[in-house]
């Protein structure tokens, strides 16, 4: 079974009949319905005026940070574990000509107080201008964690009063609106920009899509065309994503179920470390001795992935059941065993 990451899910029968069915024209024009409907949806689901559609949450990040900085010593501040640090090939520096402050924090997650002593003196000549901070809802290398209102909001007061904008990476917001009963709007609208993700747990294959003003959301634009994003009939994978609004979000509690279930069954194995107290969302990350040897040997039977030497990354989504987390559990006790 694959726990490698929730990206690996497939679209189900219905979401591929939506597919099949949608109504399509010109989206670089404005002229696709479906699309324009999703990016209405999404834009009035976190708290923004207006969305772009996107092939992917890396082209969110990567333009919303060319969006909020100027080349030539501006700064982004973030988790050092966050995805446009460790998962996006440099782009924010060959993209945006941003240097990259990195803070520390467990659960993927930094305090107001980090914040407010990370931004930069105004006017130092020899020190990179602070101009942005971004924070990841769920928190992905920090094991799936959901940011509490009350810090998002601390971090956000700290960077108003130092004149910084903000980012919200919200590849899994979704899976933190379940898991806390917060609104996405309420984690989302106090970001100068923020994004979801279809592509994890909500099950399409393709697509993100980037809110923010008018104002920024049209300069977006003009960044999706220069990257080549101009993707014609959109329609048919934006319809992908409304079939995933409508029948994917409520449904994340089973992943979320799983992950606990998988969690309370590695606490009791000998050879993995694990608090199970401390899986919220769908990622399970667990301690063993030889993390990449542990997942070569299950590759056959369970696909995990490994970061570093000693830590291991499953991600329950919709194409995993609690049959395939008892399996899962069988065989990863019979090598620690």
């Amino acid at each position: 079974m694959n726990l490698y990451s929730d990206t690996q899910t497939r679209p189900s029968k219905g979401m591929r009949a939506a597919m099949a069915a949608a109504e399509v024209g010109d989206e670089q024009r404005g002229a696709d319905p479906t699309t324009r409907l999703l990016e209405e949806r999404v834009a009035q689901l976190l708290g923004h005026e207006a969305a772009v559609f996107l092939p992917s949450g890396t082209m969110c990040n990567e333009i919303a940070l060319a969006l909020h900085v100027r080349p030539g010593g501006d700064e982004v501040i973030l988790h050092e574990s966050a995805h446009p640090v460790v998962a996006e090939a440099g782009g924010p520096a060959q993209l945006a000509g941003a240097m990259i402050r990195t803070l520390d924090g467990a659960g993927g997650m930094f305090t107001a107080a980090q914040l407010d002593a990370a931004v930069r003196r105004p006017g130092d000549r020899y020190a990179p201008r602070s101009r942005l901070v971004c924070g990841e809802q769920t928190t992905n290398l920090g094991g799936g964690r959901v940011w509490p209102l009350q810090r998002v909001r601390e971090v956000l007061a700290v960077a108003r009063r130092h004149g910084l904008r903000a980012h919200l990476d919200g590849a899994r917001l979704m899976n933190a609106v379940v898991a806390s009963g917060v609104a996405a709007s309420e984690y989302a609208c106090g970001f100068d920009t923020a994004w979801i993700d279809f592509t994890k747990g909500l099950g399409a294959p393709v697509g993100a899509v980037l809110a923010g003003s008018r104002e920024l959301i049209e300069e977006a634009w003009r960044f999706k065309q220069m990257l080549g994003g101009a993707l014609r009939q959109s329609g048919i994978l934006a319809a992908a994503c409304l079939y995933a609004l409508e029948h994917n979000v409520e449904r994340l509690a089973e992943d979320h179920e799983h992950a606990s279930a998988l969690a309370a069954g590695l606490a009791a194995l000998p050879g993995a470390r694990i608090d199970p107290a401390a899986v919220q969302t769908n990622i399970v990350m667990f301690e063993v001795e030889d993390a990449p040897a542990l997942v070569a040997r299950l590759a056959e039977r369970v696909e995990l992935v490994a970061f570093g030497q000693r830590r291991v990354r499953a991600v329950t989504h919709l194409d995993v059941s609690r049959r395939d987390i008892d399996a899962a559990l069988e065989a990863i006790a019979e090598l620690l065993g």
